[in-house]
């Protein structure tokens, strides 16, 4: 059997890019079986080791299915449940778009939340964040 490639998802050519300049070519068994039902508008609950993708797993999808919005109004919102995890996850989003005109801001406690609201007020595509803020 043939393996599966990101390509194979039909995801945009600016994020296969990104990909593969990550030398990123064919999902894990977490983002192979969780890409497709996401996707296809099913609900997902993956359990996986850390560092086996599962971040890649919905962000992916996301992505594929984001449109982007002149109103600066946030179109998709991310809730992890650690302010370590808005960071990580912030850096990998905004890594995934660099060749996508997609504004992503993190929000979390132990920042000044005054400067998160300017960030915020000045406009995002994409936000993530964690309870609390």
């Amino acid at each position: 059997m043939e393996k599966l490639t990101f390509a194979d998802f039909d995801l945009p050519v600016r994020v296969l890019d990104v990909l593969a300049d990550l030398n990123l070519f064919e999902p894990t068994p977490i983002q192979e079986k969780s890409i497709g039902p996401i996707l296809s508008g099913r609900d997902v609950m993956g359990i996986a080791q850390t560092g086996t993708g599962k971040t890649l797993a919905y962000l992916l999808p996301v992505l594929k299915t984001w449109k982007y919005n002149k109103t600066g109004n946030p179109t998709v919102v991310i809730l992890v449940p650690t302010r370590e995890l808005v960071v990580q996850v912030s850096e990998i989003v905004q890594k995934l778009t660099e060749n996508i005109t997609a504004r992503v801001i993190g929000i979390y406690g132990g920042k000044n939340i005054n400067t998160q609201k300017l960030l915020f007020n000045d406009g995002c595509d994409i936000l993530v964040g964690t309870p609390g803020r």
